[in-house]
C-alpha cells in the first residue's frame, strides 16, 4: 500500500546522503540542455506519437477499434525512442482493447500489471502519483472482470489513497465512479446513486474533452437509472432529463460526431421508456422505446443496447397483449442476435417467446423456451452470485484501517527512535546504580575474605551478563544499521542509474560516454548488490499475504519482463506453459521473484544467442517450474555452496555480470517457506536446469 512515507523517501532531495546529492548536482549541470528528460519527467508524449496517437483516437471514435490496434502496432514498432509516457500510453491503449473489445482479461491483467511497472519509473511526484493511481485502477478492473473481487478493491482502495492524499479530483472521480458500479451490481441502487453523484461532482476537475464529457453524461444517467431500480421513478425522471439537457448542451461543440450524442441519446431514451412502462403510461414508454432503438439499431451504434430495448419493448407488447407486434419484434430480435451477442437479451427472449406461446395455449413450445430461459438465467445469477456475496464495505474499512496502522507506524518512528534511546539510557543508569551499590558493600566486607571473593565472582557474572546483553543488542543495531544504509543509498543509486542511462542516449563524445558507461554499470551493480542485502537481512521474508494465481499468467508475466534483458545478448526465452489453467495459493510477489531470479541467471551465465527454456509441468499434488540453460554450468567444487548466503560460490556471467551470491539463498527461504523444494542439475560449460515445485492447495 502506498503510504505518505514511502512518497517523501522516493521524491523528497533532502533526505538523501551528501554523495547523491553531489552526483545528481553534476548530473543536472551535465544535462541541463537535454529536453527528452524533460519530456519524461514532464509525462509528455514525443512528438511522433501525439501524431500516432490522434490517429488511434479518430479511429476508436469512428468504431474502427481494431483498424487502430493494428495501426499502433505497426507504427510504435517504428519508433527509434520511445519516450516512457509513449510506451505507458501504448499499453493502455492495449489494456482498454483487451477489455473493452477482445475481451482477452488475461491480457488485460499482464498489460495492467505492465502498466504499473512503467508507472513507477516516473521521476516527477505529480506524473508518479496520477499513473500510479491510474494503473491501479486499470489493475483493479482486471481483477474486477476475473471476478477476483477482493483483488479488485485492493488496487480501488490503493488508487483512491493516492488521489486523497494529493486532492486529486480526477483520481477521486474514478475511484467513485467504480464503487457506484459495484454498489449498482450488488443491487444496493441507493447507494449506487450517491457515488455516482459524488463521481460527478469530483469529475468537474477532468480535462475538458469529449471523453471528459461523455463520461459525465453516463454519471447522470446512471443515477437516473440507479433511482429507477430503487424505485423512486420522480428521482430518476429528473436525472434523465439532465442527462439530455447535458448531452444538448454540447451539440455545437462536438457535432462532427454528433452520432455519439445520438448513442448517449438512444440510451437515455430507452431508460425513460422504462420509467414511463412503470408508470404504467404505456403510450408514452412505446414511443420512446422505438425512438431509442431506431437510433441505436444503425450500424457502429449501439446494437447491444438496442437489443436489450428490443427486449423491453416486446415486454410492453407483452403487458398490452399485442401478440402480432410481440411476435414480429422478437423474430427480428432473434436475427440480430446471431451477429450481436448478447446474454441477457437472449434470457428475456426465451422468456417472452415462452409467454407468447402461453398466450397462445401452446405449452409444449412454451415449455421449451422457459427451460432455455430456466438455464440462461441460473447462468446469469451465477455471475452476480460471486459479487453479491462480497461485502465490499467492510473491505474498503479493513483496507483503511490498514492504511491508518502503516500511517501511525511511519509517523510515531521518530517516537521510537527516542524511546530505544530512553530505554538505552535507562538500562545505563542501572549498571551504573548497581556497581555504586557493590562498591559500597565491598567496603563494609573489607575483612571477610570469603565474602570478598564471592562478591568478586558475582560482579564478574554482572559484567558478563552485561557484555551478553550489550553484544546482543550491538547485533540487532548492526542489522538495523545495515538495512537503513542499504535502503537510504537504494533510491539515490537508481537515480544515478536512470541518469546515465538516458545521458548514453545523447551526443556526448567517445570519452564522455566511457566515462558515463563506468558510472552507469557501477552503479547498477552496487545497486543490485544492496538490494540483495535489503533481502538478505529481511527476517520476515516469510511472512507475506497469498492469494490464488494462475501460475500460467504469473509466469508469463515474468517472462514478458525478463524478454527485455535476454534481447540485451540476443537471446531467446522459449516458454511451455500447461494446457489449462492452474490456480495456486501463493504470494504472487514472492514466487513471481523467485520465477524472474531464476530466469535472470540463466540469462547472466549463458553466452550471447543462446536459448532458454521456461517449463511448466503438472501433476496430482504439485506444479514443477524447470529453467535450463545451455550456459556454463556450475563446477562441482561450488555446487554445495550455491544456496548458502554470502557464500564464496559466485562467478561473473558471461558479459561480465556481477553476482553477489545472495538471489538463490533469498530464493531457496522463499519456497521453503511455500512448503515447496528447490534443486538443480548442471554439467559445468554444458547448462543448468534449476527446478522448482509448489504444492496444489487442498480440494
Amino acid at each position: 500500500m502506498f503510504t505518505n512515507n514511502y512518497l517523501r523517501q522516493r521524491f523528497n532531495l533532502p533526505h538523501v546522503s551528501l554523495m547523491f546529492g553531489l552526483t545528481v548536482g553534476l548530473a543536472l549541470i551535465f544535462f541541463s540542455s537535454c529536453k527528452k528528460k524533460q519530456i519524461i519527467d514532464k509525462g509528455e508524449f514525443s512528438p511522433e506519437y501525439s501524431a500516432i496517437n490522434d490517429s488511434v483516437s479518430r479511429l476508436n471514435t469512428n468504431k474502427k477499434e481494431r483498424e487502430a490496434i493494428i495501426y499502433l502496432n505497426t507504427k510504435y514498432s517504428q519508433l527509434s525512442n520511445p519516450t516512457l509516457s509513449d510506451r505507458l500510453q501504448y499499453y493502455r491503449s492495449h489494456f482498454m482493447y483487451s477489455k473493452k473489445i477482445s475481451r482477452d482479461r488475461r491480457q488485460e491483467l499482464l498489460y495492467s500489471d505492465t502498466m504499473m511497472m512503467l508507472a513507477g519509473k516516473f521521476t516527477d511526484l505529480k506524473q508518479y502519483v496520477y499513473n500510479t493511481a491510474d494503473a491501479n485502477f486499470a489493475k483493479g478492473d482486471a481483477y474486477f472482470d476475473l471476478n477476483q473481487y477482493t483483488s479488485a478493491y485492493r488496487y480501488y482502495y490503493e488508487g483512491y489513497v493516492l488521489g486523497k492524499n494529493y486532492l486529486d479530483n480526477s483520481l477521486l472521480a474514478e475511484y467513485t465512479y467504480r464503487m457506484g458500479m459495484v454498489s449498482f451490481r450488488q443491487s444496493h441502487y441507493n447507494l449506487a446513486a450517491n457515488y455516482f453523484k459524488e463521481s460527478f461532482a469530483q469529475s468537474s476537475a477532468y480535462r475538458d474533452d469529449f471523453r471528459a464529457f461523455y463520461q459525465r453524461q453516463e454519471l447522470l444517467n446512471d443515477i437516473g437509472e440507479s433511482y429507477l431500480n430503487a424505485g423512486n421513478t420522480d428521482s430518476a425522471a429528473l436525472y434523465f432529463n439532465k442527462t439530455l439537457a447535458f448531452i444538448n448542451k454540447y451539440n455545437n461543440r462536438f457535432k462532427d460526431i454528433g452520432y455519439r450524442l445520438d448513442i448517449a441519446r438512444a440510451v437515455t431514451w430507452g431508460d425513460m421508456g422504462r420509467l414511463m412502462s412503470d408508470k404504467g403510461n404505456y403510450v408514452e414508454a412505446q414511443k420512446l422505446f422505438q425512438k431509442s432503438i431506431g437510433y441505436d439499431l444503425r450500424k457502429s451504434y449501439d446494437n447491444y443496447d438496442a437489443e436489450l430495448v428490443e427486449a423491453d419493448l416486446a415486454d410492453l407488447y407483452l403487458k398490452q397483449h399485442q401478440l402480432k407486434p410481440l411476435f414480429s419484434l422478437l423474430q427480428d430480435l432473434h436475427r440480430q442476435m446471431d451477429t450481436v451477442k448478447n446474454l441477457g437479451a437472449l434470457t428475456a427472449w426465451n422468456r417472452l417467446m415462452s409467454a407468447y406461446y402461453v398466450e397462445n395455449k401452446d405449452y409444449a413450445q412454451s415449455l421449451a423456451y422457459y427451460k432455455s430461459y430456466s438455464e440462461l438465467k441460473d447462468s446469469l445469477s451465477k455471475l452476480d452470485l460471486y459479487i453479491k456475496e462480497t461485502d465490499i464495505n467492510q473491505q474498503l474499512a479493513n483496507y483503511d484501517k490498514q492504511y491508518q496502522i502503516q500511517a501511525l507506524k511511519d509517523n510515531n518512528q521518530l517516537e521510537k527512535t527516542f524511546l530505544y534511546v530512553a530505554i538505552l539510557v535507562g538500562i545505563m543508569a542501572l549498571v551504573i546504580l548497581l556497581l555504586v551499590v557493590r562498591n559500597w558493600g565491598r567496603s563494609k566486607r573489607d575483612l571477610k575474605a570469603i565474602s570478598e571473593l564471592n562478591q568478586q565472582i558475582n560482579s564478574q557474572k554482572n559484567d558478563l551478563e552485561a557484555t551478553l546483553e550489550e553484544l546482543k543488542v550491538n547485533s540487532q543495531e548492526k542489522d538495523r544499521i545495515l538495512r537503513t544504509v542499504a535502503h537510504d543509498l537504494r533510491n539515490p543509486i537508481g537515480g544515478i542509474v536512470s541518469l546515465t542511462n538516458v545521458m548514453l542516449e545523447d551526443g556526448y563524445t567517445d570519452e564522455q560516454k566511457e566515462l558515463i558507461s563506468l558510472v552507469n554499470s557501477t552503479s547498477s551493480n552496487t545497486l543490485e548488490l544492496i538490494n540483495e542485502i535489503l533481502e538478505a537481512t529481511n527476517h520476515k521474508i516469510g511472512k507475506s499475504n497469498k492469494e490464488l494465481v494462475d501460475i500460467n499468467l504469473l509466469v508469463s508475466n515474468s517472462v514478458e519482463i525478463m524478454n527485455f534483458k535476454a534481447a540485451e545478448k540476443d537471446q531467446n526465452i522459449v516458454t511451455e506453459l500447461l494446457d489449462t489453467p492452474e490456480m495456486l495459493l501463493v504470494s504472487r510477489e514472492r514466487v513471481w521473484r523467485v520465477i524472474s531470479n531464476l530466469i535472470s541467471n540463466a540469462i547472466k551465465f549463458s553466452p550471447n544467442g543462446a536459448s532458454i527454456q521456461v517449463k511448466l509441468i503438472s501433476n496430482d499434488k504439485e506444479v514443477k517450474i524447470c529453467v535450463s540453460d545451455k550456459g556454463i554450468g556450475i563446477p562441482d567444487n561450488i555446487k554445495e555452496n550455491v544456496f548458502n548466503m554470502f557464500t564464496d560460490a559466485k562467478r561473473p556471467g558471461t558479459a561480465g555480470e556481477k553476482s553477489f551470491g545472495l538471489g538463490l539463498s533469498i530464493c531457496q527461504q522463499i519456497i521453503e517457506n511455500h512448503n515447496g523444494k528447490i534443486w538443480f542439475e548442471s554439467e559445468n560449460n554444458k547448462g543448468t536446469t534449476f527446478f522448482v515445485t509448489l504444492n496444489k492447495p487442498a480440494a
